[in-house]
Formats: structure tokens, C-alpha cells, sequence
């Protein structure tokens, strides 16, 4: 009892260390969903403050409103369609994404961690270096490659470079080179082909490395801005994450409620897969 007693005091200062930054970086959240019931005119009064700064002066918060409200979500959902057309937008793009790299990445990472044929070195060095090079690297070569195939200023020129994201191949093919062969082996024993073993086999161990996949790519495409802006002309077909700045210009009421709205999905789909991602990290570190 002593002894736990004197570890507890021993962590006491780093718990209490984490437990404050947590609370600063979850400051700006709590923030957001607080003023989107904040009606316009405190709101618009609010904000513009902001090029007003007096540097011998904090700014101040607002800590409750004088009459709350949810017209602006009303606004935004039911009177003006613009922020729920690009919401849907967002919604698609990130959907079809998921849905191209859950079907080729996957696969990607088995053959280049499983089958040994000429070449796959190199190919797996062509996706470290894909990796490694900046969006600004690639966009050239996309537009061309897009343009010649007639996909330019189509949701499809923002979807089909997505699905085959290097970064994530690397991370399940390195997760996969883990996984011991007697697994495999065993499983062509009992007469399992090489797509068998992917369904029934690898799919399942990696479950855990899938989700922290999903969560992260989810959050890449949900918060694109670049893609869009050099593959689409339309403001219409733009995502909201690059439509929402000039949105918050103009509607000053609607600018919290739109990010408390815009930033659910993303932490749903973290609650959702917590356990994935804490796991699959417990997992990389072990092996």
C-alpha cells in the first residue's frame, strides 16, 4: 500500500502537468460550442475586436450570453442551404475517399509486405519518396494527369489522387512485416489461398492499425484545402474546409455555430475508433 501510495505522489505532478495542457488545448473547443449560442449582435460586436488589438490589454472572453440562442443552427440547417450543401460536400468527398483506400491501400501493403516478385523494392521506395514529397512536388503532374483524362473540375479529380496515399501503405505495410508467417502458413494448411488469407487472416490482426488509419485519413480528407483549390474551379463543389472563411466573412452570426457543427464528424469518428488508435500505437511501439 505504501508502495502505491508513493507512486501515485511520484505521478501526481505529471498527471496534474497533462491534465492542465489538456485543458488548454481543449479551451479553443469548448469556446466554439459555447459562442454558437451567442446571438448576432454580441457575436458581430465580438469580432470585431479582432483588428483592434491593444497590446497592454487582454482580449476579453465572453462568458455568457445575454440571451441564448440557436437561430444561427436554424441558419444554417433550414434558411440558407450554401453551408449544408458544402457540408454535404465535405461529407462526400471524404466518404469516396475512405472508400478507394479501404479497397487499394490494404491491398498495396499486403503484396509488398507478402509476395516477394522483381521490382518490389523499388516500388516500395517509390512510396517512401511519394511519401516524403509536399503536396506543391505532386500537384503538377496530377493536373496533368487529370487533365488528360478529362476529370479537371469534377469531384473525381479531388477523390481518385487520395486513394492511393502512400504515407498510409507505409503504415500498414510495415504493421503487416510484424505479423509471423506461421499465421499465413498455417492457414494454407487448411487449403487458403492467397486472397483467403488476406479476408480471413490479415485483415482481422489489423484491425487495430486500420482504425487509427481511418481516423487519420478521415481527418486528412475532412480538413483538405489544397486539393480542391488546385483541382476545382466551382465554388459550389468546393469542400467546406476551404468555403468556410469567406463564409465567417459575411455571416458573423453563423461563424461558431458552423465550426461546432463542422467539427462533430471529426470527433465522432475519433470516439468511435479511440480504442483502435490507442491499440494499434500500443502495438507499433512493441514491435
Amino acid at each position: 500500500m505504501r508502495r502505491r501510495r508513493g507512486r501515485r505522489a511520484a505521478h501526481l505532478p505529471a498527471r496534474l502537468f497533462l491534465t492542465l495542457l489538456c485543458a488548454v488545448m481543449l479551451l479553443p473547443v469548448v469556446f466554439t460550442a459555447f459562442y454558437s449560442f451567442f446571438p448576432k449582435s454580441e457575436m458581430s460586436a465580438y469580432l470585431a475586436q479582432r483588428n483592434n488589438y491593444d497590446e497592454t490589454k487582454l482580449l476579453p472572453i465572453l462568458l455568457s450570453p445575454k440571451i441564448a440562442t440557436v437561430r444561427q443552427y436554424y441558419t444554417i440547417l433550414i434558411e440558407d442551404p450554401t453551408y449544408l450543401k458544402l457540408f454535404l460536400n465535405s461529407a462526400l468527398y471524404a466518404g469516396l475517399i475512405l472508400v478507394g483506400q479501404a479497397v487499394f491501400v490494404p491491398m498495396m501493403a499486403y503484396a509488398l509486405s507478402r509476395f516477394r516478385f522483381r521490382g518490389r523494392e523499388a516500388l516500395f521506395f517509390l512510396v517512401l519518396a511519394l511519401m516524403l514529397m509536399p503536396f506543391q512536388v505532386t500537384m503538377a503532374p496530377n493536373v496533368i494527369a487529370l487533365r488528360t483524362l478529362g476529370l479537371i473540375d469534377t469531384m473525381w479529380a479531388v477523390v481518385l489522387p487520395m486513394w492511393f496515399s502512400p504515407f498510409y501503405v507505409f503504415l500498414l505495410r510495415q504493421f503487416m512485416l510484424a505479423i509471423p508467417g506461421e499465421m499465413f502458413e498455417a492457414a494454407m494448411i487448411d487449403s487458403a489461398g492467397a486472397w483467403r488469407c488476406y479476408w480471413a487472416v490479415l485483415l482481422p490482426v489489423c484491425r487495430p492499425v486500420l482504425g487509427a488509419a481511418v481516423a487519420l485519413s478521415f481527418a486528412d480528407s475532412w480538413n483538405m484545402v489544397e486539393q480542391p483549390l488546385a483541382y476545382l474551379t466551382q465554388q459550389m463543389q468546393m469542400p467546406l474546409s476551404v468555403m468556410f472563411n469567406s463564409l465567417s466573412e459575411t455571416s458573423a452570426d453563423v461563424v461558431f455555430a458552423g465550426a461546432a457543427l463542422y467539427s462533430l464528424p471529426m470527433l465522432f469518428i475519433y470516439l468511435y475508433f479511440q480504442e483502435d488508435i490507442l491499440q494499434g500505437l500500443q502495438l507499433s511501439e512493441l514491435k
